[in-house]
């Protein structure tokens, strides 16, 4: 039976503009499609590493509005358990509009039930997170709520990944209860410019560098796992795919290295098709990609 990982955190319905050129400010531009696709961060990482083969369960909330039914279909038919995911009456979903042009992405999201999963929602819990392998975390909910679930994580020996995004201040309780740290280049400068000793957070991060792979420490030496060079249809959950698989490979026991090196396989061949969860691949996708390598 896989091990089992579970996602406190946050799912939203993206819609998804894709158009030749970003618009000035001030400037109206025609695009050139449009769809509305289930994401969100937490989501996202989830059916990333359930697409792998991965035992994951998501805690979260929705609204009671159209889009809370159709996410909450949509994250069970993608093999994600979503029995702790619910719906919050007179609250709208998440929603992130996204526009897509020349290889790059301009995100907003908007909460709305997202900012329902409060510390309360992660002790009532407990039990799911006691029982899993991995907690894999993110900050588009409450970064209370994020605290929380990492301290019960902690004190029940589950490993606890969090993806420090949208970056913001962390709370000491918050970084000393993490095991791994998967920031970008721009979230580490931010993570750790206000602590008074980041060496100490600092060998727990995997940071990732897009196309050029992961930087992290070990052994007090700084390893780089190169990434894969491919051509990139749509970039959004790139990193979504990369830490939802790290937290599939580590249940496997696989070494860090190997994991990152999995990782960014599956990051590589998510960015080939359009939507952050389209081009999720499968584990026998991963294992075909990096044997042709």
């Amino acid at each position: 039976m896989p091990e089992k990982i579970t996602v406190v955190g946050s799912i939203n319905m993206d819609m998804v503009t894709s158009t030749g050129r970003m618009p000035e400010q001030g400037e109206t531009i025609l695009g050139e499609d449009f769809s509305v696709i289930p994401g969100g961060k937490g989501a996202n990482q989830a059916v990333a590493a359930a697409k792998l083969g991965a035992d994951v369960h998501f805690i979260g909330r929705v609204g009671s509005d159209v889009f809370g039914g159709r996410l909450i279909t949509h994250m069970e038919e993608q093999g994600v358990s979503a029995e702790y995911l619910e719906q919050v009456p007179n609250e709208s979903s998440g929603t992130a509009s996204i526009i897509l042009a020349e290889q790059d992405n301009r995100i907003i999201v908007v909460p709305g039930a997202n900012n329902a999963v409060t510390p309360e929602v992660a002790a009532a819990h407990e039990d799911v997170i006691a029982d899993s392998d991995i907690l894999l975390l993110q900050l588009e909910i409450p970064v209370e709520s994020v605290t929380k679930a990492a301290e019960l994580a902690a004190a029940h020996g589950t490993t606890v990944i969090l993806n420090p995004a949208p970056v913001q201040h962390l709370p000491k309780a918050l970084l000393d209860n993490v095991d791994y740290f998967t920031p970008n280049e721009h979230e580490l400068l931010h993570l750790f410019q206000n602590e008074a000793d980041p060496s100490i957070y600092r060998s727990r991060c995997i940071m990732t560098k897009g196309a050029d792979g992961v930087l992290f420490t070990q052994d007090n030496k700084e390893k780089h796992i190169p990434g894969y060079p491919v051509e990139p249809v749509d970039t959004t959950g790139a990193g979504d795919t990369f830490n939802g698989a790290l937290a599939a490979a580590l249940t496997r026991q696989y070494p860090l290295a190997d994991a990152c090196r999995w990782a960014n396989a599956a990051a590589a061949l998510s960015v080939q098709k359009i939507g952050a969860q389209g081009g999720m691949p499968g584990r026998q996708d991963v294992d075909v990609f990096l044997n042709s390598r």
